[in-house]
């Protein structure tokens, strides 16, 4: 059995579905970001976890490494590396969104639309089932990746 689901989840094409899938969320999530880093900022804000220092830094800085990160792991260009950058913003967000759904927040993700104060999916079971379900396709990318599809082709 433990053999037949690391064939599974080893497989080349799955693999690659996960790379698009994930590249394209990230790359779909970032774009808003970047269009609207004060909008973004505020939902930052909204989980009351940073210091009001970082806030900012986080608004003007996160959204650029997830399209490079998106865009790096479609390409098949540094893709553990990716995958280990995308797998570790998916645990903070799932402790973020944790931490907000613990303490009762009604707010905003911030993931895909942080534009016109509050768009987008709210907090909720859904979302944190959702970044854990990519977090473990980044684990799958970050432990199966092989050369296939990729344009940095490269021995393993």
């Amino acid at each position: 059995m433990q053999r037949t689901l690391t064939n599974i989840i080893s497989n080349k094409y799955l693999v690659l579905a996960i790379r698009l899938i994930l590249g394209i969320v990230f790359i779909y999530a970032a774009i808003d970001k970047i269009a609207n880093p004060a909008a973004f900022a505020q939902s930052i804000y909204n989980y009351r976890m940073l210091p009001h220092t970082f806030i900012n830094f986080m608004a003007l800085t996160l959204p650029w490494l997830e399209i490079i990160c998106g865009v790096l792991i479609i390409l098949g260009i540094f893709v553990r590396g990716s995958a280990l950058l995308i797998g570790f913003m998916l645990f903070i967000f799932i402790i973020a969104i944790s931490f907000a759904l613990v303490r009762g927040l009604d707010i905003s993700c911030g993931c895909f639309s942080s534009g016109g104060g509050g768009g987008g999916h709210g907090v909720a079971v859904d979302l944190l089932i959702r970044d854990i379900l990519m977090f473990a396709g980044s684990l799958i990318v970050l432990f199966y990746a092989g050369s296939a599809f990729s344009l940095a082709r490269r021995p393993d």
